[in-house]
């Protein structure tokens, strides 16, 4: 599967199927750090993706007001 990963911008292919919480281990990401996203829809660590899947990984950005 293509992942596209932001922060520095790169992509990368990995085999599948794999899971969420086993693919961002072997990248070496936080799971409580990034969203994972695939097509349009937010997928859960939980979740299997396929080898023809695309998939992009975003930091999660927090902020707020006074």
């Amino acid at each position: 599967m293509k992942v596209l990963l932001r922060n520095p911008r790169r992509e990368v292919e990995v085999p599948g199927p794999i899971g969420v919480d086993t693919l961002l281990r072997q990248l070496e990401m936080n799971r409580e750090s990034v969203l994972v996203i695939r097509g349009d829809t937010l997928v859960t660590g939980d979740a299997v993706l396929d080898d023809h899947d695309d998939v992009e990984i975003r930091p999660v950005i927090s902020g707020g007001c006074c």
